[in-house]
């Protein structure tokens, strides 16, 4: 499917253009207050994580990744951009000790999916909220309601049968599941949770040669190449191009995508058992 442009086209391709549609969604749903305190998982970059400093001018904003570079870049742009109630730390949200009730919102476009241990995870998020504080994360529905990732994988596999997905590898589309991820909130001390369909296309490049470059750098991809022969890598990465070709309108190469905005709010404290006389 083609999309028309809904204001001026998004140029280079990268992560915050690949997401620009889904950015103004979650920011929406959001909804960060002038005194909130917020935190924010897997920010990548920082374009969150600043949007919500700017929001909450009277607060905070703090966003963490596992990346020190993308950390690094964040920290460059905040400081251009003169935001002094801003941080980012290079941590794993799933074991930093994040001071206890410390904020009233945790926030995340597309970085909770790859946790280790997503139970352990939401556990420590929810210890970093205040009572009632809330929880609102975009992440992907299933793989086959994302047409990029259906188009890719196809194009990788059709002439040397399925595209084999690599094993041990993260998954973006591990909280696609509504009830697998009510139960895992639920055990992790959230109540509350509720699940919005998104439906939003993503951008991939003003051109066939950008988008192209863009998707070769996926993990996946990468990944599938490096298992092909020569030749056969040759094979998929044009049957890749003709696929991208496929999908270019007057304002760049896009993709239908579907995802969950998921909001929760943290629970009361569990009534500590007594001890036994």
């Amino acid at each position: 499917m083609r999309h028309a442009a809904t204001g001026p086209a998004p140029g280079p391709v990268g992560y915050d253009a690949e997401l620009r549609r889904h950015h103004e969604v979650l920011r929406a749903a959001i909804g960060v207050q002038r005194h909130d305190h917020v935190l924010d998982i897997g920010c990548g970059t920082g374009q969150t994580t600043r949007q919500a400093a700017r929001t909450a001018r009277a607060g905070s904003a703090v966003g963490v990744a596992v990346s020190a570079p993308a950390i690094e870049r964040a920290r460059e742009l905040a400081r251009a951009e003169g935001l002094g109630n801003v941080t980012f730390e290079h941590a794993n949200a799933q074991t930093h000790p994040f001071p206890p009730g410390r904020f009233d919102l945790a926030i995340s476009r597309f970085g909770t999916m790859f946790f280790d241990d997503p139970g352990a995870a939401f556990a420590n998020i929810r210890r970093a909220l205040r009572p009632a504080g809330r929880l609102v994360m975009m992440v992907w529905q299933a793989r086959e309601r994302n047409e990029w990732d259906v188009v890719i994988r196809q194009s990788l596999g059709a002439a040397e049968g399925p595209a084999v997905i690599p094993s041990g590898g993260v998954d973006p589309f591990s909280l696609a599941d509504p009830p697998a991820v009510t139960q895992i909130l639920e055990a992790a001390g959230f109540a509350g949770v509720a699940f919005t369909d998104v439906c939003e296309p993503v951008y991939y490049g003003p051109d066939v040669a950008a988008a192209l470059d863009w998707v070769r750098g996926f993990a996946c991809t990468s990944e599938i190449l490096k298992r092909l022969d020569p030749a056969a890598a040759a094979r998929a990465a044009g049957r890749l191009r003709e696929a991208l070709a496929a999908q270019l309108s007057d304002d760049g190469a896009w993709f239908d995508s579907r995802a969950w905005i998921v909001t929760a709010r943290r629970r009361g404290d569990r009534t500590q058992p007594r001890p036994a006389r």
